[in-house]
């Protein structure tokens, strides 16, 4: 649900300001509400914050070079901001120069593989060579264009040979000689030495990294610290910003929003401060802030929520309606009890060991690897095994309760079992999107005005069980029909004459304006809802196909399997179940959670009337203390 806020309205003596701010600061509940010419292109705040982008790349960075090894950490020092940048800079000349080395290495090892096609030998030696009067000269040309005159017109000499390429030196009394090759400058080290000189560099390199991991552990939580103080002076220019000043100065004015469940505690503190300020009720337009409070298990689902977007605060929180659908549907789209089995154990193992801010993460994947394994047994699945179809004698006695076309299809008609069930869950959460929007719309605007949308939900629902379900076989009493037949033609005329209230404020134009609107809601819900309800075939689909490619897979298994001697047979048998089952398991984990997003994102948002774009809930507040 969304958390219920008060609008606080403070008028502060220009002396007591400061003061005041951090009095906020430390009370820490009030969301300081943006003005319409707050903040704008201020370059002092757009530097703060790219300071505060670049030192969180430096924060990630160091948690990459001490990795999961055991490094202690020292304590955070209590340092000002330009302290703190200090600590940044010299972290970010600490990896400068380790990637120069590294450059270094790099070019080195360029120039030693180039040079190691010519071998070993003496610079020292080519010295004295020139200084007697002649020239070396390298070169290489490819295989077809060498000339062995050339070994007599420039005393050519073979020095390797590749696939395509010769490389050779000359020895003549000129300096350059006119010959159809290409030269080849040499560093003036050979292979060796560079090899040499590489190690060496290398050795600085670890040196310096051991050094930095060694600051790095240092410095980490300073940096963090950093990080923080950072985001309280980028929360301070917000607010100072977003204040209005009047009587000439003399009086700061400032506006926030602060959760209904910490007025009382904030009115006290305020009291005994002795400032003024009043309290109210945010009106209907404004933005005000969205704080989502949920139960345990619906809580797991608000990542979902925030996905798309946080919902407005007139509005409805639909995260714990989203949640059990999104749940099932996860379990209906992988569809297959082994892999759920193996969801909910990868889970539960990596839940300990993961920091506090993931673990809800990993519960919520427990709930989804329940809701797999459950899907996959009650429609027979389990790595790709049809448990109806199979002799085991232990399975004889519940091989007729699996929820499959072999044991139920009779029972729908001769339609796919999965796919009616699929098509009755899409009705099912597409009816309560529309009872939740008419619980929007009383809300935000009054009952008459939701009197039209729940006039569709009755007259649908009526529609459905007095004249499809005698279809189907079922009779309902005389007396009961008559009810539905009265709902439904209540409905119609609420549908057709009052869908547009405000419109009667002129009773002839809006006669006309509510039967247009009716005949474009009726072609509208017509075309939407078979659409929408269609869309959640998906759901039997994507099961259907996980079962049978994890099917596929274990006939390719043991047919090849079979097929070959005993130990490579098993071999062959575990390596294509290993990879078959992976593959199938990574593409269907990518359908189970994309396509329940879609119909959540779609099929429910617009029926439910989700409006979102809710700013979230971010109170003025001490960040520091909170992390040491």
């Amino acid at each position: 649900m969304i958390v219920k806020m008060k609008k606080y309205l403070f008028l502060i003596y220009h002396e007591q300001y400061a003061e005041f701010l951090d009095f906020l600061k430390q009370a820490g509940v009030v969301h300081i509400a943006q003005r319409d010419d707050g903040v704008k292109d201020n370059d002092q705040l757009r530097n703060k914050m790219q300071i505060s982008a670049n030192v969180k790349k430096a924060i990630e960075k160091a948690e990459s070079i001490l990795g999961k090894g055991e490094h202690e950490l020292m304590p955070a020092r209590n340092t000002s901001i330009e302290e703190g940048l200090e600590v940044a800079t010299e972290f970010d000349g600490k990896q400068k120069a380790i990637e120069a080395l590294r450059t270094k290495v790099a070019n080195l090892t360029r120039e030693m593989t180039q040079m190691e096609v010519w071998g070993e030998f003496s610079f020292e030696r080519l010295k004295q060579i020139r200084d007697a009067g002649l020239y070396v000269n390298f070169f290489s040309c490819s295989e077809r264009k060498y000339q062995p005159e050339w070994a007599d017109t420039f005393n050519a000499f073979k020095i390797s040979e590749t696939a395509s390429t010769i490389y050779f030196v000359t020895v003549t009394k000129e300096e350059n000689i006119d010959i159809d090759a290409d030269p080849f400058k040499t560093t003036g080290k050979t292979s060796s030495e560079l090899q040499l000189e590489i190690d060496s560099v290398n050795k600085k390199i670890t040196e310096q990294e051991n050094s930095l991991r060694a600051w790095t552990a240092e410095n980490l939580l300073t940096l963090k610290r950093l990080a923080l103080q950072i985001e309280e002076a980028i929360d301070l220019s917000n607010v100072q910003l977003n204040t209005e000043d009047a009587a000439e100065g003399t009086v700061m004015i400032l506006e926030g929003y602060c959760p209904a469940d910490s007025e009382k505690e904030l009115d006290k503190a305020l009291n005994n401060k002795g400032v003024y300020y009043e309290v109210s009720d945010p009106e209907f337009g404004e933005e005000i802030p969205v704080k989502l409070k949920n139960s345990r298990y619906s809580k797991l689902f608000e990542p979902i929520t925030k996905l798309y977007s946080l919902p407005n605060y007139s509005e409805l929180d639909l995260t714990p309606f989203l949640a059990p659908f999104f749940m099932l549907f996860f379990g209906l789209c992988l569809g297959d009890g082994g892999y759920g089995l193996l969801i909910l154990i990868a889970a539960t193992a990596l839940k300990g060991k993961l920091k506090k801010p993931m673990r809800p993460y990993a519960s919520l994947f427990q709930w989804l690897g329940v809701m797999t394994l459950v899907a996959g047994l009650l429609t027979g699945s389990f790595f790709g095994i049809a448990l109806d179809s199979v002799t085991w004698p232990w399975l004889a006695n519940v091989k007729q309760l699996f929820f499959t076309s072999k044991n139920y299809k009779e029972a729908f008609g001769g339609f796919e079992p999965m796919m009616v069930v699929s098509l009755a869950i899409g009705l099912i959460q597409i009816f309560l999107g529309m009872s939740l929007n008419v619980a929007k719309i009383i809300k935000q605007h009054g009952v008459k005005y939701a009197l039209a949308p729940t006039a569709w939900i009755v007259g649908l629902i009526g529609s459905a069980v007095t004249f499809i379900l005698p279809m189907a076989g079922i009779k309902l009493p005389v007396a009961l029909t008559y009810i539905f037949i009265g709902l439904i033609a209540a409905s119609v005329v609420l549908i057709v004459f009052y869908n547009s209230p405000d419109s009667y404020k002129s009773p002839i134009k809006g006669f006309f304006v509510n039967i247009g609107s009716s005949l474009w809601a009726a072609y509208n819900t017509a075309t939407g809802l078979l659409g929408d309800t269609l869309s959640y075939v998906r759901l039997f689909a994507l099961g259907l196909t996980g079962s049978i490619l994890g099917s596929v897979f274990n006939q390719l298994a043991f047919t090849f399997g079979e097929a070959l001697p005993s130990v490579l047979g098993w071999i062959v048998t575990l390596f294509i179940l290993l990879f078959g089952h992976t593959l199938n398991f990574a593409l269907n984990m990518i359908g189970a959670f994309v396509h329940p997003l879609r119909l959540t994102f779609v099929e429910f948002y617009k029926n439910s009337g989700f409006e979102g774009g809710g700013k979230a809930y971010e109170p003025f507040r001490q960040k520091i203390q909170q992390t040491n």
